[in-house]
């Protein structure tokens, strides 16, 4: 019997008899799941974990490796922006796994409707063309009626 997986990123793996088989055009389902998520540094004499930046916050060290997170994370703050759009957007402060806060856009529920405390991921396909960090949340809210 076969069944097939699909990943956030996009990446699909099937399996027969219990053996994942890749179906990804770029290589293995396992460079597909490296790439799903994001890039940060943690600092290595303190372990700090930090996004884009070129100095530990903590202890000023610019010796700064790179590691990759899932993306997961749970909104703290929360803002709708109707600043140089005709449309409003959600702006939100989230805190990820690792320890660290960035500010990201959220996508898939109205702006008005993005709730402190609710958790995100990031969202598959392509990267935004203005380097800024796109989520969506996890379990959007049932009322729909912005649409």
């Amino acid at each position: 019997m076969r069944t097939r997986r699909q990943c956030r990123c996009g990446a699909s793996e099937s399996s027969a008899g219990g053996r994942a088989v890749s179906q990804t055009g770029m290589g293995t389902v396992q460079k597909a799941h490296e790439e799903c998520g994001l890039a940060y540094h943690r600092c290595r004499w303190c372990g700090t974990a930090s996004f884009r930046r070129l100095l530990c916050p903590v202890c000023a060290s610019s010796e700064l490796e790179p590691e990759r997170t899932t993306g997961d994370g749970v909104i703290v703050r929360t803002a709708v922006i109707h600043r140089y759009t005709e449309a409003a957007r959600n702006e939100s402060l989230v805190r990820f796994s690792e320890g660290f806060v960035f500010r990201c856009r959220i996508v898939g529920a109205a702006p008005h409707l993005v709730t402190v405390g609710a958790r995100v991921r990031p969202v598959s396909g392509d990267e935004p063309e203005t380097g800024e960090v796109v989520l969506e949340l996890c379990e959007p809210p049932a009322r729909q009626d912005w649409i």
